[in-house]
Formats: C-alpha cells, structure tokens, sequence
C-alpha cells in the first residue's frame, strides 16, 4: 500500500468509510462517548491511547504530555510494550508525510529504517483550546495504517480535546468550591473567637492543601521594619519559620505593588541569582498572594511547590488573593482585641492616678495640715510653760518632711501612669505587657527587673529612676523592642499552652555597674557577691510551672522568632524543661540573652556614670 493515506473527506477516504464495518463505528462512537465522560486528566489521557490502540490495532502507544495536570502520572501514559521513548519517536517522524487535512497535523511513518526498533509510527497531535496540548504515538501496527486509522485517531483526538477541556473546567469548579470551604471554616474560626495564632495556623494549612502546594507561609511584619516567616505548613515548614524576607525580595515587593505573583522555580531564579531569600531555593514553582487590610499591607501568602512539579495557574492566584485579603480578619480581631485590653489597662492607670490624685494626696495635705498644727501648739506650749519641746518638734518636722516626700513621690507616679506610649521606658513597657498578660493568663505574671543584682522593686523611688535611665542609655532601640517583643511571646505561649498557674518573667541587665557588686539588704555591698566581669548583656529568663515543651501542639514560630531576634544581636536563645529545686523537670524555661554595644560604660552619660559608681548625681540641666 502507499506510504501516505489519504485524508479524512478524500474520495478514497470515503469509500473505506462506506466499506467500514458498522461494528467499527460503533466502536468508535463508544470509545469517544467513553473518552468524554473523563473528569480527570490523567484518566482521559489513558483512554485515549487505549482507544487508539484498540481501533487501529497497533501494538503499544504513548503520548509526550507536557500539558499534563500531574506530570506525576506521565510515566503511565503508554499502553503496551514501548521500544521507543517519546523523544525518540519525535525524531523518527521528523520528514514523514503527513496525513488528513493539513491543519490536523498527522504524521503517517510506515517504512522504519534500517536498524531502528519501532515500526510503523503514527503521529497525531492533541489539541485544546486551539493549543497543543501534547502529541499521540501509536506504534508498531503489523501492515501499516490506513486511511481508516487516521479518521479514527483525529476523531478520539477531538473527543479527548472535549474530555480535557471538561477535566480542566471540572477541575476549577472543584478547586473553587474547595476554596470556599476554606473561606467560610476561616470565617467561622475567627466569629468563635479563636486567637490570632490558631486562625493564621489554619490558614496555612488549608491553603496549602487546597492548592495542592507542599507548603504553604505567611510572612508578617516583626518588631521595626523587618518582615519574617512567622507561620509555615508542609515541607521544610521548620527551616522557613523565623526566616526573614528582605525589602528587596519578590514578597515585599509584591506586597508593595498589592498584586501577586506566580514564579515558574525558585530554585532556577537561585541559580540565576535572581533570588535573595536562599531557604527558598530548595522548592519549585511559587505563588505569592499579599494580604491587604484597608489598603495597608499586612502580610504575604507564600505557596511553594517542590521542583518539578506543575506552575500554580492564574486562577490559583486569584482565589488565593481572595482568600489572603479575608485573613486580614485575623488581624482586624488581633488588633481590636490588644485595644480593647489597653483600653482597660489605660482605664485602670488613669483610674489609679484619679484616686491617687484626689484622694491620697489631698489626705496627705490634710496629715500635713494636722502636724504642722500641732508643731506649732506645742511650740507655743513650750514657751509658755519653758518646756524644751525640740526633740517632739524635729519629730514632727521629720513627719512634714515624710508627707512632702510622699505628695512628690505620688505626683510623679500620678504622671507617670497619665503617660502614653510617646517615650516611654523599656521597663514601662515590660510592666504594661506584664499587666497586659493578666488576662490571657488567667493570674499575675511575676517580674523582675535588676541591674547588676540591684532590684528596681527593693530601691527607692531615686535610685530607681537612676537606674532607669541608665538602662534606657544602655540599650538600644531595636534591643529595646526585641527584649519587649520576647517578654511578649513568651507569656503569650504560657498562656495559650502551658496550662501554668504561675510564670515569673526575670530581666537581667548585667556589665553597667561593672566596678560594684550588687548591694545587701543594708544597702552596702555584699560580701559574697561577685563584680560582673565581661561584656554588658541584657538576659530575658521566662519559668512557668505548666506542663513543658510539647512539640505536638506548641507552634514553633514563636520560639523560632525569638531565637532569630537573639542571632541578629549576636546573642543566644535556649529553651526546655524547667529545672526544680527538688530535682523534677515540670515546666518551660527559656533565656534569651544579647550584647549591649551601647551598654559600656564609655558609651554612656558621665550624670550616669558618676550615679552609677559613686553619689547619685543630677542629670545636665
């Protein structure tokens, strides 16, 4: 027979047609009736090389899918023994004639040469969308094939078109649907009153299964201007948590152009270095969605896949924009929650101050009033009778000079708790988280403030601001908000895990009275207490007697990030079980600890110096 059919509609063409069996047609209907009703990619694609190969009779097909939903599935894409890869294939059929219409693409190869291990090789392109989509092989027919076979395999070929395109269509219904399942378990997580971790954990995870990622990370803004993978779900999710994202980097700057944005392989953008962030190397295609709140940026959705694998869709990006842009709610409820809690903190200081104001002070005007009063009798007394009544009118005096004190000592405060965040001390603000934490925890958090071994609650109102200001001078401010930010977390974690009835909150500021131990409780130095010796240091030590370190429920993001606030400082951060007194190991203690470069003593105020060593003296007017 001749090496090159004639094409569909050719007067040879119909005349097999008419000659075909009905059996054949009929077979030949079922096979595309069967094709069509696929809903799943890889099953259509099966299908149709076993339909093909059934009504042409060749002995084996396969086809090269580059298209394919799940590259996954390729290797199942041949029916029968192959003697040829695709890629082989493709180059044997290069300069075969073609066969049918010239727009269908059918190449029609029934002579092999000499040594190669494929017969005759039938070539039919698969289309969808107007798009090819991949190319059909169907090999080794015993005799050739024939017109007949070219009009059964364009016709398969078009109903396997429909049954794709139907897959794809059935597919993103699905994937929406699922999509909106997540949405509205999102939403009713966040109307229950679930706490901003809980809700943001959940995300991460139901976004990345319903995107068929292999992890999934939210990057949100830390303490200053630096933005960190606080949450992550599914591979390598420990290695990405406390990672921090550069302003440079694709998630900022999608962030900042509020449009995402699909990346084809992270790990090819490394190679190119065209990618900052290099725990990201690691994954394939990328998919990053900003979460934007009121038209201010809040985070980032990050989907990673693993190299390899099929590039996130357009329609991807869309849904998972949607979805980003509803778990801004979780901040929306953070935020209104933290208000409402400062609003009563901030109530409560201002209550405090009113009472103090109205009520103590004006008692103590009042004892003021009755002791001068009563000086000034008894003066008068003596020096009617000639008693010596000095010893009792130093005693008085000392009393006025005491209630005067006092009203200084109370004014001081009164303002103190009228003040707002605007430079406000880190010790402050470690009291009002301190405060704060009363109500998650359920109980007072205990803290500790010391200076070289000097208590701020043991010294007087003076040595303590003394001491105040020089830790205020010693730390810097990045240093200041990460000791917050950890103090913060810690008792965060406590309240949300560890089930504790009592956690004491120990901030140590070691190296700024270098040259003096700390003091006894007569105020002189104590015998048996050492000098510090070595570089000054801020140590955070957090002990709670709960339950411990349970890995099966803690997120680990919190501890992650307060380690990598540790390590930008070149400091260190430990964590486990807490050691008892009595020998147990009940609870969680972790100590975080950094270098003050502000904190030697060259680098601070030579008021402070002088205080710190020797008399307290005022600071420059």
């Amino acid at each position: 027979m001749s090496d090159t059919p004639s094409y569909p509609g050719s007067p040879a063409a119909r005349h097999h047609a008419t000659e075909a069996p009905t059996g054949s047609t009929v077979r030949l209907f079922r096979a595309a009736l069967r094709l069509t009703s696929s809903l799943k990619v890889p099953e259509a694609l099966n299908r149709l090389v076993d339909s093909a190969c059934a009504l042409t009779g060749a002995a084996w097909g396969t086809i090269a899918a580059p298209g394919s939903a799940d590259p996954a599935t390729a290797a199942s894409l041949t029916t029968g023994t192959a003697t040829a890869s695709a890629d082989e294939l493709a180059t044997m059929v290069v300069g075969a004639p073609g066969a049918g219409p010239e727009e269908a693409g059918v190449v029609v190869r029934n002579t092999p040469d000499d040594g190669e291990r494929c017969g005759a090789i039938l070539s039919a392109p698969l289309r969808v969308r107007g798009q090819v989509y991949g190319r059909l092989y169907l090999c080794d027919k015993h005799g050739g094939f024939t017109d007949a076979d070219v009009t059964a395999v364009l016709t398969l070929a078009e109903a396997a078109a429909v049954a794709l395109e139907n897959a794809r269509l059935y597919r993103e219904a699905r994937d929406r649907e699922q999509w909106m399942a997540v949405s509205q378990e999102l939403t009713t997580l966040l109307l229950s009153g679930a706490d901003e971790d809980d809700a943001l954990t959940l995300i991460a995870r139901r976004v990345r299964e319903v995107a068929h990622a292999d992890t999934s990370a939210l990057v949100l803004p830390s303490v200053g201007d630096t933005w960190i993978c606080e949450i992550a779900d599914g591979e390598h999710a420990d290695e990405l948590v406390g990672t921090f994202f550069p302003p440079e980097g694709r998630a900022l700057k999608t962030l900042a152009r509020r449009t995402g944005l699909i990346e084809d392989s992270l790990a090819d953008a490394w190679g190119a270095s065209d990618l900052l962030v290099q725990e990201l190397s690691q994954f394939g295609p990328a998919l990053y969605a900003p979460m934007i709140h009121r038209g201010r940026g809040v985070g980032v959705m990050l989907l990673l896949r693993e190299q390899g694998a099929e590039r996130f869709t357009q329609q991807d990006l869309e849904i998972a924009e949607l979805v980003a842009g509803q778990a801004t709610m979780a901040f929306e409820l953070a935020d209104a929650q933290h208000a409402e809690e400062m609003a009563t903190l901030l109530d409560e200081r201002a209550r405090i101050a009113r009472d103090l104001h109205d009520l103590a002070i004006q008692q103590l005007f009042a004892t003021g009033m009755q002791l001068s009063a009563a000086r000034d009798r008894l003066r008068k007394q003596g020096a009617a009778s000639g008693t010596d009544m000095s010893v009792a009118c130093q005693a008085l005096d000392a009393s006025l000079a005491a209630v005067d004190d006092s009203v200084r000592q109370i004014r001081s405060i009164v303002r103190s708790l009228r003040d707002r965040d605007e430079d406000v001390s880190v010790v402050e603000r470690l009291r009002r988280e301190a405060s704060l934490a009363r109500t998650s925890l359920g109980f007072a958090p205990s803290l500790i403030l010391t200076v070289d071994g000097h208590g701020l609650a043991q010294a007087a109102r003076d040595r303590e601001d003394e001491l105040i200001g020089l830790i205020d001078a010693a730390v810097e401010p990045d240093v200041a908000d990460d000791i917050v930010a950890v103090v913060r977390e810690g008792l965060s974690n406590v309240a949300r895990h560890a089930r504790a009835s009592s956690v004491t909150v120990d901030v140590k500021v070691e190296g700024l009275l270098a040259s003096q131990p700390p003091a006894g409780q007569d105020g002189a130095a104590s015998g048996d207490a050492e000098p510090f010796q070595g570089a000054p240091v801020v140590e955070v030590v957090c002990r709670d007697d709960g339950v411990g370190v349970d890995p099966r429920v803690t997120r680990r993001s919190g501890t992650a990030n307060m380690a990598e606030r540790a390590r930008r400082h070149g400091g260190s951060f430990v964590i486990g079980p807490r050691a008892r007194s009595d020998g147990e190991r009940r609870g969680t203690c972790f100590t975080w600890r950094v270098p003050l470069h502000r904190g030697s003593r060259s680098g601070l105020p030579d008021y402070m110096l002088s205080g710190a060593t020797g008399q307290p003296s005022s600071p420059p007017s």
